[in-house]
């Protein structure tokens, strides 16, 4: 539901802090570890939750990402299990925000209508369709609407102001604005220019625009955080996880959302 989105940045907001999103691949490395990461991230203060759907062939995402969909596909990781996660999730926490992010195939191939009905009952509160472009999403937006789901679009340095209102136009929840141009992972680039963006964007849709791609420390989590609504952070958490297993894992994302909150 868009309102534990819209809540969620109004208790930050009031607090006169930015929200910290979290992205983690569902199924990776297993159904198991991932549920139990899932559920451990708003106690080490994740606000909102992107969970990953993995795909075969990841456009925008770097080699950390794009590995991390493949472990969890050679698990056996469908959307289905992405939604059978998702309403596990629901089981003990009903107010933190959970948004599907991935690829558009495996929503077509599902059915937008039976997609958007599935995941409304699992819990879900929207989903950010990487290469969806407004152009094509309108049976989607549609699907989405019948159940107050959020489609969450994303804004790049390269979103002139000639395109911007397309893009936001039909956005709920919150604006993703692309750091760089490139894949996840990369070194942040264009930092000076982050502050301006942002304004730019947020003007154009009246909604939270959230920051990522490139952050990978807490102390650029610090320093977004000071521009942006809120910060999101992906391949950093993926890749610890891998490399050092759960517990480093959630003491990174506790370590970047005490940043992001100026704690």
């Amino acid at each position: 539901m868009t309102q534990r989105i819209d809540q969620t940045f109004a208790n930050r907001k009031a607090k006169g802090q930015a929200a910290f999103v979290a992205y983690i691949m569902g199924g990776d490395p297993d159904r198991a570890t991932s549920q139990k990461v899932l559920n451990a991230l708003p106690e080490n203060g994740v606000d909102i939750i992107e969970l990953g759907m993995p795909f075969t062939d990841p456009a925008a995402d770097g080699p950390t990402i794009e590995e991390a969909g493949l472990r969890s596909l050679a698990a056996g990781t469908t959307l289905t299990t992405i939604l059978e996660m998702a309403a596990e999730f629901r089981k003990t926490n009903d107010t933190t925000p959970l948004i599907i992010m991935g690829y558009c195939n495996p929503v077509h191939h599902m059915g937008y209508a039976n997609f958007a009905a599935q995941a409304k009952a699992a819990g879900v509160d929207g989903a950010i369709i990487v290469d969806l472009p407004p152009e094509e999403d309108a049976a989607l937006r549609e699907a989405f609407a019948a159940y107050d789901l959020a489609l969450i679009r994303l804004a790049t340095p390269t979103t002139d102001e000639a395109r911007l209102p397309r893009v936001v136009a039909g956005t709920k929840g919150f604006v993703y604005y692309v750091s760089m141009t490139g894949i996840t992972g990369a070194s942040f680039a264009g930092a000076g220019s982050v502050s301006e963006q942002v304004a730019k964007v947020r003007k154009a849709a009246s909604l939270p625009v959230v920051v990522g791609f490139g952050v990978k420390t807490p102390e650029r989590a610090r320093e977004v955080a000071k521009d942006a609504d809120g910060v999101v952070v992906g391949s950093a958490i993926v890749k610890t996880l891998h490399e050092e297993g759960t517990d480093a894992a959630l003491a990174l994302v506790k370590s970047l959302a005490d940043a992001t909150h100026g704690e």
